[in-house]
């Protein structure tokens, strides 16, 4: 009896331990970046940079406004979006509730591969294979836009949410499942009426993460966005999203110089941005637990 209290004290400080660990790391993080990017805000301004249209690190006096950035990076999320949320959560439905067997384990197969590709294969296929095609579909002199990035961004998106999408489907008691088709319903209505609202939180879930995937890669955007500093919300224009600025620039700057923290003031945001997402996922998620506990 002693042993099972001493070891329930150990694990309960272990979590605690790691909970505050958690939360520390996370106010680690940013209190670096606020530090590093205080030159930048104290010297060009925060509002200057979150509304000016130009970037232009070298001339003078330099230029750090970044809102095209932001804008692309928003314009390559909503394309991902929309390609990732109906393919994810169609398939992990497919998978959860009408593929047999052996279709479901090859699937899982499948989706876990698709998972562990890199980026810059992903990168690679969106300017050899849909560039392309998105230069002829549309007339365009050049195929790499935010199109064309965020497809590639949606297909790397699609195992993060059928996967936890399947895990919230599965996870649904089989006797909804049962009383469902008890009263006439058929396996379709039981799908869409039953088992899809009952998992809705996880598949709500796995669609924040598919956003956190999108928001924040790097080497796809790099390669298949174009990387032109044009403020438009066309989706067929070439565009410079915020991650992609970090990663070609920082390696060019001169540490604690004014562009190195204008630099981590883009980071910061993208960083807030993100903060932002997930706590509004959490609201939401919160508020459907306690409706569905009524």
């Amino acid at each position: 009896m002693a042993f099972r209290r001493a070891a329930e004290t150990v694990v309960r400080v272990l979590i605690t331990t790691s909970g505050w660990t958690a939360i520390a790391v996370l106010a680690a993080i940013t209190v670096f970046l606020i530090l590093n990017a205080r030159q930048a805000i104290s010297v060009v301004g925060l509002t200057k940079m979150l509304t000016g249209k130009l970037w232009y690190p070298t001339s003078t006096p330099p230029l750090f406004g970044f809102l095209p950035y932001i804008v692309a990076s928003l314009r390559a999320t909503f394309v991902a979006l929309l390609v990732a949320v109906p393919l994810g959560v169609a398939a992990a439905v497919y998978i959860s509730e009408f593929a047999g067997r052996r279709t479901k384990e090859v699937a899982k197969t499948i989706i876990e591969f698709m998972a562990a590709v890199p980026s810059v294969v992903y990168g690679l296929l969106a300017v050899a294979v849909a560039g392309p095609l998105v230069k002829e579909i549309f007339n365009l002199t050049s195929g790499l836009t935010i199109l064309t990035a965020g497809l590639a961004l949606g297909v790397m998106a699609v195992p993060t949410i059928v996967s936890i999408s399947e895990d919230a489907l599965h996870a649904v008691p089989d006797e909804l499942r049962q009383g469902s088709l008890a009263l006439g319903n058929t396996r379709w209505q039981t799908v869409q009426k039953v088992i899809v609202p009952s998992a809705a939180s996880g598949i709500f879930a796995s669609v924040m993460l598919g956003l956190g995937r999108a928001i924040g890669e790097t080497m796809v955007v790099l390669m298949a966005a174009g990387n032109t500093m044009t403020l438009t919300w066309s989706l067929i224009s070439s565009g410079r999203p915020m991650t992609a600025v970090m990663a070609g620039e920082m390696g060019e700057t001169v540490q604690g110089g004014l562009h190195y923290s204008a630099l981590f003031v883009v980071g910061l945001t993208l960083f807030l941005i993100t903060f932002v997402i997930n706590l509004a996922a959490d609201t939401v998620l919160e508020r459907q637990r306690v409706r569905w506990r009524r």
